[in-house]
C-alpha cells in the first residue's frame, strides 16, 4: 500500500493524458469532504463540505477545506458535483462561490434544493444542473454518469467520471440497505456494468470499514420508536440531523399513529423539512405538524418536538434545553430520543448533553441503550460485496480517519485488488492515474481554514493555542512605565490576573524580581520596549511556573515616558 510521507514535495507537471486526483478534505477525518479532479488543464470538484470543530478549537464555528491550491485556477473549474445534501459535503460551497459565484453546481433535486436555500442566506444565486440516477452529462472533458446509492438522506448519488485517462468512480457516502424506506436501492446493476467496462480507480466510503457484517435496515428503527412512543407519558423530544429525512419520516409516522402533534424546532430543521415536504420527500399527514408557539395549548402527552443538537453542538436546541437556556424547559417525565450516531470527536459533548437532560428528569434514549439509529455507511461485509461487484483496478479509500482508510484498503486487498494498487492518501496528497496505475506524486497545502463569525481564515493555529491557554490557565498582565532615555523604572510594576487561580496579592512576591531584572537591563543599556516585555514575560513566567506549576498567558505592557 502506498501512503504519504512527510518529505513529499509539490507535484510535478501532470503527464499528458493523465488524470490527477487531489483530496482537499475528508481523508484522515470525518467531514470537510472535497476532491479535485484534473484532466487536460481543466478541473472538476466532487463535494465541498465542512468539518465541525472539537473542544480544542474554541470559538470556531466551522472548518473549511483549504482552497489555496486551486484559488488561482478557479476559471478552470468546470463544475462542482455534489453527491448528497449533508453538511460535510455541501457546507463549504458558499465560501467557494464567494470567490467565483458562477461555478456550476451539479446534483440531485433534493441536494440542489438544500444548497440553494443555504446559498440564499449568503445572497448567492448559483448556476445549477439537476441530474438523477442514470443520467450522463459531459462536464468539460469529464464524462459523468450518476448512479443511485442508498444513504441516510434521500437522493444520494455516486459519480463515474470517464476521461481518456480511464474511469474513476466516486461512491460518495453509501450503504446497501436492502429494504430502504423510500425503495431506492444502491444500484448494484449499474456498478456491475461499470465494473465490466473497467473501473480504473475507485474512491470508496471508508467510515464503517472497521465494523463487521452489514448495516441493519432503517425499517428496524420504526419498531423501536413505536415502543418509545407507547411507554412515554409526557412530551417526546427527538434530536436528529436537520437533513435526516428518513428518520424524521419515521418519527412523523409514529406520532401520527399515537395521536400526537409534531413541532419542528431550530432554523435549519424547519427549513430543511419544509424543503423535503415541498419536494415530496417527506409525507406529512394534514394537521400533524403545528407551530412551536402553539404547544402551550396542548397537553404534554400529545406533543412531539423534533430538534437539532444530536451531536452536542453548544448552540443547538437540545444543548440549550439541557442548559436551561431555551424556551422549552425539560421537566420530570419527558422523553428525549437522540436519533443519530456519534461522530468521532463529539462523544464528550454528547454525553454532557445527556447528563444535563437526565439531571432535569428526562428519560434519554440513545444509540447506547436502544436501537434508535442505524448508520448511513457501508460496513465491512457490504464493502467486500461491493468490491467483488466492481472489481476496481486501483482503490483509494476516502471519507474516514486513518484507521478507517487502512481497514478499507485491507478489505479491497482481500477481494483481489493488488496491495500496491491501493493508495492510502491524506488531505493534500496528490495522486496521478497514468497508464492505468494510481500513484502518489506529491502534496499541496490542505490545512484547516477556520470560520469564526464573519471571519474566514483569519484564525490561525497560534490563535487557537492562545485561546486554549486563556481557557485553561488564564492571563496575567504586567504594566510598567520606564524612562525613555535611561530605561529606568518610573512606574509599576502593576500585576493583575484573570482566570489563573492566583490572587493578585500573591504577586507581591515577584515584584522585586521584576524590578531587579529591569534595573539590570537599564544598567546594561537594554531599553527597547519589546526586549523589556520579553524580559518581564520570562521573569514572571518562571516565578508562576516554579510557585504554582501553571503556565498562564502573560501580557506585559511597557510604556515609555
Amino acid at each position: 500500500m502506498s501512503h504519504p510521507h512527510p518529505e513529499l514535495g509539490p507535484p510535478p507537471e501532470l503527464p499528458e493524458g493523465g488524470l490527477r486526483i487531489t483530496p482537499l478534505g475528508g481523508l484522515g477525518e470525518i467531514g470537510r469532504n472535497m476532491t479535485v479532479f484534473e484532466f487536460d488543464g481543466r478541473l472538476l470538484i466532487v463535494d465541498c463540505g465542512v468539518l465541525f470543530p472539537e473542544e480544542e478549537q474554541p470559538g470556531v464555528d466551522l472548518i473549511l477545506p483549504d482552497f489555496s491550491s486551486i484559488r488561482d485556477r478557479l476559471d478552470s473549474v468546470e463544475g462542482i458535483v455534489l453527491t448528497h445534501g449533508h453538511e460535510d459535503h455541501i457546507g463549504a460551497v458558499p465560501y467557494l462561490l464567494r470567490e467565483k459565484p458562477d461555478i456550476p453546481l451539479i446534483g440531485s433535486k433534493l441536494t440542489l434544493a438544500l444548497i440553494e436555500a443555504k446559498l440564499a442566506e449568503h445572497r448567492i444565486r448559483p448556476y445549477t444542473l439537476e441530474v438523477k440516477e442514470g443520467d450522463r452529462e459531459r462536464i468539460g472533458p469529464f464524462d459523468c454518469e450518476f448512479v443511485a446509492v442508498n444513504h441516510s438522506i434521500p437522493d444520494a448519488l455516486a459519480v463515474a467520471i470517464r476521461t481518456p485517462a480511464g474511469m474513476v468512480v466516486h461512491t460518495g457516502d453509501f450503504k446497501m440497505d436492502q429494504l430502504p424506506l423510500d425503495g431506492r436501492l444502491t444500484d448494484l446493476r449499474a456498478f456491475s456494468r461499470l465494473g465490466e467496462e473497467g473501473i480504473d480507480l475507485l474512491l470508496a466510503d471508508s467510515t464503517n470499514a472497521e465494523v463487521p457484517g452489514f448495516v441493519p435496515p432503517e425499517r428496524d428503527i420504526s419498531q423501536v420508536l413505536g415502543q418509545v412512543f407507547a411507554r412515554s407519558r409526557r412530551r417526546i423530544i427527538v434530536a436528529s440531523f436537520a437533513s435526516h429525512v428518513h428518520r424524521i419520516q419515521q418519527v412523523l409516522d409514529a406520532a401520527y399513529e399515537y395521536g400526537r402533534k409534531v413541532a419542528f424546532v431550530g432554523r435549519s430543521m424547519v427549513r430543511n423539512m419544509g424543503i423535503a415536504r415541498d419536494l415530496g420527500y417527506l409525507r406529512v399527514p394534514g394537521g400533524l405538524v403545528v407551530d412551536v408557539r402553539t404547544l402551550d395549548d396542548l397537553p404534554d402527552e400529545d406533543v412531539v418536538l423534533i430538534c437539532t443538537g444530536s451531536q452536542g453542538e453548544p448552540m443547538a436546541a437540545l444543548s440549550r434545553m439541557a442548559n436551561r437556556d431555551h424556551q422549552i424547559r425539560i421537566v420530570e417525565g419527558d422523553t428525549v430520543v437522540l436519533a443519530s450516531s456519534l461522530i468521532p470527536g463529539n462523544e464528550n459533548a454528547v454525553y454532557r448533553v445527556i447528563n444535563g437532560l437526565t439531571r432535569w428528569g428526562a428519560d434519554v434514549v440513545h444509540k447506547g441503550n436502544a436501537k434508535v439509529h442505524v448508520s448511513g455507511h457501508a460496513s465491512a461485509g457490504e464493502l467486500l460485496y461491493f468490491y467483488n461487484v466492481c472489481r476496481p483496478r486501483n482503490l483509494m479509500p476516502v471519507h474516514g480517519e486513518w484507521r478507517h482508510l487502512r481497514a478499507n484498503a485491507e478489505l479491497a486487498v482481500l477481494t483481489g485488488v493488488p496491495k500496491e494498487r491501493t493508495v492510502i492518501a491524506e488531505d493534500g496528497v496528490v495522486v496521478d492515474l497514468v497508464d492505468g496505475v494510481a500513484r502518489v506524486v506529491g502534496k499541496v497545502q490542505a490545512g484547516y481554514v477556520y470560520v469564526d463569525g464573519l471571519s474566514v481564515g483569519d484564525i490561525t493555529e497560534t490563535s487557537l493555542k492562545d485561546r486554549r491557554i486563556l481557557g485553561d490557565e488564564g492571563i496575567v498582565s504586567v504594566f510598567v512605565v520606564v524612562d525613555s532615555t535611561s530605561g529606568k523604572l518610573v512606574g509599576g510594576p502593576h500585576v493583575q490576573a484573570r482566570g489563573s487561580g492566583i490572587d493578585d496579592d500573591a504577586f507581591g512576591a515577584v515584584v522585586p524580581r521584576i524590578e531587579e531584572a529591569l534595573a539590570k537591563a537599564a544598567a546594561d543599556g537594554v531599553g527597547e520596549p519589546h526586549q523589556l516585555q520579553q524580559l518581564i514575560r520570562r521573569t514572571i513566567g518562571r516565578w508562576v511556573s516554579d510557585t504554582y506549576r501553571r503556565r498562564p498567558m502573560i501580557l506585559p505592557v511597557v510604556v515609555e515616558v
